[in-house]
């Protein structure tokens, strides 16, 4: 299947980041459209688009829409989440860096049609070059009458404001944003109320994810329909392949949803590394349950993932050969976690740091019979049991290690070193 470029059509040409030359191309003809439809007409169009959330989730981006409440006196907010904190994630910053009033179009189609007339982007505060790209490319908006008091030449009015973190990973979650934006220690918001209908300043807030916005002229200038036949059943258009590990050829990936993994990995990524085996795939960041050489057909879409106990989420594909250790894989994934997890709730606060004390102790030797039983216990213990996602999604990670690796697992322990040894040593004896 060849590439498709929808969103990635301009990354690499420096030109793409100005105002005119981006006109020039056809930019800002979808927010114009759109800005002469119904606000309603627009959200129908979107969801019958089947277009999803892509920064994790992967909530129907129109229905998310529907949520927020009308006629309520207070303003609406709309909060673009650009932190792209998941580990093995690079996409976003693709689009920010190379092709900035893609995103501010798709901007100003949803503030259309929700209703919006301010909103935030929320980037991480390690993403320079991207920020000043974006800040750079706002400046333009305003200053040719794209953005401010006359959208486009027409009445309606939008104000957009780029906010630069600190560089914490709980921010990446919706709520934890919002606290953050608001002046306050990033920590996530017990739901409900959802931030559709008590979000930013406590008012309603859409929260949606850099490349989901991006796709929103394309739909506007092509069609829901052509949109959704662009991808697989209730997963429509592309999305940014965030591929890396032991792979040729690391990069972003623009294909269809609903794309075979194997095609990512071996068509358009080169295959493994020194032509080695595969031994494991992330499919979707850190926080997706780990895979095998048996899920290469699997095709990476949402609900495809979700049935195989693992998850598209941010679309970060890494890869992984034969020479890895699957222990250490773990535990460098549960030492992030530890570190990230903002510590409000206790299953989140002690589970990460008990899991990685636990695998520290399987590293250095001093492991025990009881240890791959105890580590299966933390999981149930600490999925569904905290405000936000993080713990579930950890859990979901060193689950899947455990269970699809038990051997690896217990080899460590009961030999106090890794089986990959065991092999190099059976190779060169």
């Amino acid at each position: 299947m060849p590439i498709v470029k929808l969103l990635s059509e301009h990354f690499g040409n420096p030109r793409a980041k100005e105002l005119d030359w981006c006109q020039n191309q056809g930019g800002y003809q979808g927010a114009r459209q759109a800005l002469e439809m119904k606000p309603e007409a627009v959200t129908d169009q979107v969801i019958k688009s089947n277009l999803r959330g892509l920064g994790g989730a992967g909530f129907p981006t129109g229905r998310k829409w529907t949520f927020v409440p009308k006629d309520t006196g207070q303003p609406i907010y709309l909060a673009v989440n650009a932190d792209e904190s998941e580990p093995g994630t690079f996409k976003d910053r693709y689009i920010l860096e190379w092709d900035p009033h893609r995103l501010i179009e798709g901007i100003i189609i949803c503030a259309h049609a929700v209703g919006i007339h301010t909103a935030y982007i929320y980037t991480r505060g390690e993403y320079v070059r991207p920020a000043e790209s974006l800040q750079q490319a706002l400046d333009d908006a305003y200053r040719e009458g794209v953005l401010g008091k006359r959208v486009l030449g027409t009445d309606f009015h939008l104000e957009v404001h780029l906010h630069r973190g600190a560089g914490a990973y709980i921010c990446g979650e919706e709520t934890g944003l919002l606290e953050s934006l608001e002046g306050k220690k990033g920590w996530p918001r017990l739901k409900p109320p959802f931030p559709a209908v008590v979000g930013l300043f406590g008012c309603p807030t859409v929260i949606n994810n850099v490349e989901t916005l991006s796709h929103l002229p394309k739909i506007i200038l092509k069609g829901d329909v052509w949109f959704a036949e662009v991808g697989c059943p209730q997963n429509g258009g592309t999305r940014l392949f965030a591929l890396s590990g032991n792979v040729q050829n690391p990069g972003v990936y623009e294909l269809p949803l609903g794309t075979p993994m194997r095609e990512l990995i071996y068509e358009h990524g080169g295959g493994i590394l020194d032509g080695k085996a595969l031994k494991g795939i992330i499919p979707g960041g850190a926080s997706a349950g780990v895979l095998t050489a048996e899920d290469l057909d699997i095709p990476l879409d949402f609900d495809s993932l979700m049935k195989r106990g693992s998850m598209l989420g941010s679309g970060a594909v890494v890869v992984m050969d034969e020479d890895i250790c699957m222990v250490k894989a773990a535990h460098n994934i549960m030492r992030f976690f530890s570190h990230e997890s903002c510590g409000q709730c206790t299953p989140c606060r002690e589970g990460t740091g008990w899991v990685y004390k636990i695998l520290n102790r399987i590293l250095d030797g001093s492991g025990t019979r009881e240890d791959t039983r105890t580590l299966l216990e933390l999981a149930d213990n600490m999925s569904g049991t905290s405000i936000c996602a993080l713990s579930d999604g950890a859990a979901m990670s060193f689950r899947s290690y455990v269970q699809k690796f038990t051997s690896e697992f217990e080899y460590h322990i009961l030999h106090k070193k890794c089986d990959l040894i065991k092999r190099k040593e059976a190779t060169t004896g």
